[in-house]
């Protein structure tokens, strides 16, 4: 079997790769950063950065484009993706455990998979749904055995968090149908929409939004998660929604609590279990049975 950089199920499968390594990687910047900042001044910095950076790709981009742009479909990207996203998720690890979290977040390939199915007529194999299957089956190990207290409100928490897989849900179903728009284009146009839709939210929170007692480490962190894990990373996972069906881009998902957990391992000297491990295998084998035939269906 020949494997080339040109076909676009290869590059689809490199774009998702790196992407998960990038969000993967964030956990731990995450954590560092909301020791210094409260979690809607967080999302509104990592979004700032992002926008600035996107901002002069976007302005050249623009003028190349050939037909009109969807700016409401983008701006509800923005709502879901970004505003949205954020403050259910980052609200939500104020209640519950990063175990809790890991484990709802498991839902995301599911429900991803089956809008995709219904409203964007995408074919599901019993070999990719079985995959998706043994997937989450890895996550639950990954988020039951991580040997963490409960929180303060765990039920709130995982409500929380069950909101922000479907904003995110919502946010893919809507890259995948305007995939034809350029991918940069619609990555910075809902990075803009949502980070302005945040300055309400931030208005609102409660706690400390003086910036200038951060210190350079925290920096360090929320300019990594604008730079790569926002700006970088969303044009990437919206150009693999291009190449690849959503219910495949859908199962890497569960890459993040696997790649993620080995991160905090190495650089915050987090322990893990046997569980964990075994969790993080079932996770690899849902993902190959899951992506196995990526390249056949970029292709069709």
């Amino acid at each position: 079997m020949n494997i080339s950089l040109k076909d676009p199920g290869t590059q689809g499968l490199a774009n998702i790769l790196l992407v998960m390594l990038i969000w993967g990687s964030a956990f731990t910047a995450t954590k560092i950063a909301v020791e210094e900042v409260t979690p809607f001044m967080l999302a509104f910095l990592r979004n700032g950065i992002a926008s600035v950076c996107l901002l002069p790709f976007f302005l050249v981009k623009i003028r190349q484009a050939t037909r009109p742009l969807p700016y409401v479909k983008m701006s509800f990207m923005g709502l879901t993706g970004i505003t949205l996203f954020y403050a259910f998720f980052n609200s939500s690890l104020v209640y519950t455990t990063a175990a809790a979290g890991a484990l709802v977040q498991g839902i995301l390939p599911v429900a991803i998979a089956l809008p995709a199915v219904l409203f964007l007529r995408e074919r599901l194999t019993r070999t990719q749904a079985l995959g998706i299957v043994l997937s989450v089956a890895g996550v639950v190990l990954v988020g039951f055995t991580n040997g963490h207290a409960a929180g303060r409100n765990p039920l709130l928490g995982s409500v929380l968090m069950i909101l922000s897989v479907f904003s995110w849900t919502v946010y893919t179903i809507l890259s995948r149908s305007i995939r034809h728009i350029d991918p940069v284009l619609v990555t910075a146009f809902s990075t803009f929409a949502g980070t302005v839709l945040l300055l309400p939210a931030l208005a609102l929170e409660p706690g400390d939004h003086i910036i200038s007692g951060i210190s350079w480490k925290g920096w360090a962190a929320i300019a990594y998660l604008g730079l790569f894990a926002s700006a970088l990373s969303y044009i990437l996972y919206n150009k693999a929604l291009q190449l690849l069906p959503a219910a495949q881009v859908g199962a890497f998902l569960n890459l993040d609590p696997v790649i993620g957990a080995v991160i905090a391992i190495i650089f915050l000297r987090e322990k893990v279990t046997g569980w964990q491990i075994a969790g993080g295998l079932l996770v690899l084998a849902g993902l190959w049975l899951s992506s196995k035939t990526a390249g056949e269906k970029a292709r069709d």
